[in-house]
């Protein structure tokens, strides 16, 4: 049911192009920007950058979450964008398959800092961690899998932010390496997160753009 294998480097198109923005579906296990060292040089900014040169990076995702990612044409673009970002005019929604059953909708806020000892980790911090809040709802429960389908919306955008509060409320995402039970984490061979629904303010002229890119699981 969730056979993953990610696309060959000169497969992927843009889901929306234009003279300021792209956007694109970055696949599981891509790291969105370039890490250290030659062996983590492929990232979806540097593809994107191969074939659109001024695309600059406006904002990430983990390397194990595939989905919606928005690029600027120029500094300027990408400045507009990152201004809506900061300014929380920009909605992102994602869909994860969490361990058991999760009814309803929610919330919850809790704040994260980074664990340090165990990076990338983060953990929750009451007294120095930054505010955090995730809603969730539930969609649909898969009994043979004991697993809930559930949507999830990110207020703030912390680092694993989804990630750390689903494993918190007893829901670890399935396939998580860092936070789900070892068996949650065996029931897929990837995370289980997607980043299918983006939308935002054109940075040009501000009329109200909106992608979907259905999740591969």
């Amino acid at each position: 049911m969730f056979r993953y294998a990610p696309p060959p480097e000169t497969a992927w198109l843009p889901v929306h192009a234009d003279d300021c923005l792209l956007v694109v579906d970055k696949p599981h296990g891509l790291l969105s920007v370039p890490g250290r060292g030659a062996e983590r040089a492929d990232s979806m900014a540097r593809r994107v950058q191969a074939r659109h040169p001024d695309a600059l990076i406006v904002h990430r995702l983990d390397m194990d979450t595939s989905g919606l990612m928005v690029f600027g044409r120029g500094m300027a673009m990408q400045r507009a964008l990152s201004m809506a970002f900061e300014a929380r005019q920009v909605d992102k929604r994602y869909v994860a398959l969490v361990d058991g059953r999760l009814e309803g909708e929610g919330e919850v806020a809790l704040p994260l800092s980074a664990d340090w000892p165990n990076r990338p980790r983060q953990k929750v911090d009451v007294e120095q961690g930054k505010p955090s809040l995730t809603r969730y709802l539930a969609l649909d429960y898969d009994a043979v899998l004991d697993a809930t389908r559930v949507a999830l919306t990110p207020v703030t955008g912390r680092s694993h932010q989804l990630r750390l509060h689903l494993q918190v409320i007893g829901h670890p995402i399935l396939g998580d390496p860092f936070y789900a039970t070892p068996a949650a984490h065996a029931k897929a061979p990837r995370l289980l997160l997607h980043a299918d629904t983006l939308a935002l303010p054109h940075p040009l002229n501000g009329m109200p753009m909106r992608w979907h890119c259905p999740a591969p699981f």
